[in-house]
């Protein structure tokens, strides 16, 4: 069954860093030493990320340290580890849903239909949790039908919209009369980590704020409609340590491992081309690229083990400079750029999340 996408919608919060100064905060913030102070700097600079949005100014992160003196970095967090995890889902009940309201009106626009005729509802977000929650948000303030049919996609991580995808496309298929509202929506930036520690800096430098949604229906009298053919999934062997994403007393906690782009480069190829051959396609069939960037080296590994051409994956770069990694909703902006501008079809979504899973969405 195709799944078409009627219309799409994306929303950012109000407050913009350039990385440079998130560099600098994070030097003031996290570092102890100069010799982290270093390491922190190379590596913002090496995230390609050069702005982010935020539901907070981020300088608000100097409310929960202290003066150091004349030490060599300039606040003290050794007692410190910034706000507590009840307190950070104090933010998110209070921000996400207006972040994710905007995106869903964008998107009914677009696809001109009233909150009145969405049937089903999904939502997805990793970063936050509290109940009732977004999806009470979206049905009151949109107005939806308090009948309204809902399923929530919580806590996949990046990969958490193509797995929304996979829900929406089976929900239109219970109905021709089905019209699904999917929003993404994610607060990363609340879960900053306060003190040095290496794999959790990663984090600090590419992750960011956002929602997305988008409007879908067994409907194939839209003209020039993009559709959702087909979803894939895969558990890369040896990898439940490569990526982990764990409740800590003190925010949500990220672990990257460097073996990421390594299980990349050994895995994604030999999995998608199956997966494409299933459906009837080549890897050089495919158009156009979605790749989900968690960082620049997994943009690259996954143009290195697939062997894409120069600039296949250049919006996915686009987005993450302009705004970083927004978990879920990043490769729904990614796929919105790719409609806006009349993209080759097929188009093929990547997304990579804990597992470590590769998750695939076919787009034609």
């Amino acid at each position: 069954m195709k799944l078409t996408i009627l219309g799409m919608g994306t929303a950012l919060p109000p407050h913009v860093v350039r990385q440079t100064e998130a560099a600098e905060l994070g030097r003031l913030v996290c570092c102890q030493t100069d010799e982290q102070a270093k390491l922190l700097r190379v590596l913002y600079r090496r995230s390609g990320v050069q702005s982010r949005h935020s539901v907070l100014p981020h300088r608000r992160a100097l409310d929960w340290v202290t003066p150091a003196g004349d030490s060599a970095c300039a606040v003290d967090v050794v007692n410190r580890l910034g706000p507590t995890t009840r307190e950070r889902m104090q933010f998110y009940e209070e921000y996400a849903g207006g972040l994710a309201l905007t995106a869903a009106e964008a998107a009914l626009r677009a696809a001109a239909v009233e909150p009145a005729a969405i049937s089903h509802l999904v939502t997805v977000s990793c970063t936050g949790f509290s109940a009732p929650g977004v999806d009470l948000a979206l049905i009151r303030s949109l107005g939806l039908a308090a009948t309204v049919e809902r399923v929530h996609v919580g806590f996949m991580g990046c990969h958490g919209a193509i797995n929304g995808l996979r829900v929406t496309r089976g929900l239109a298929a219970e109905s021709p009369a089905a019209r699904v509202l999917l929003v993404a929506v994610e607060l990363c930036s609340l879960h900053y980590c306060f003190q040095w520690d290496p794999a959790q800096m990663v984090g600090n430098a590419v992750f960011a704020d956002g929602a997305a949604a988008l409007v879908a229906a067994h409907d194939e009298s839209v003209e020039d409609a993009w559709h959702v053919l087909a979803t894939g999934s895969c558990l890369l062997p040896d990898s439940e340590d490569a990526m982990t994403w764990q409740i800590g007393d003190h925010g949500f906690e990220m672990q990257l491992s460097p073996r990421v782009p390594e299980l990349i480069g050994a895995y994604l190829r030999p999995w998608l081309t199956g997966w494409l051959e299933r459906h009837g396609l080549a890897l050089d069939e495919v158009g156009s690229w979605a790749v989900h960037p968690g960082g620049p080296r997994i943009v690259s590994a996954v143009e290195e083990a697939l062997g894409l051409p120069a600039g296949a994956a250049a919006v996915s770069r686009e987005v993450l400079a302009e705004h970083g990694n927004m978990s879920s909703p990043t490769v729904l902006f990614i796929v919105d750029r790719l409609r806006s501008r009349h993209a080759p079809r097929p188009c093929v979504a990547l997304g990579f999340g804990p597992g470590l899973m590769a998750e695939a969405a076919l787009l034609g």
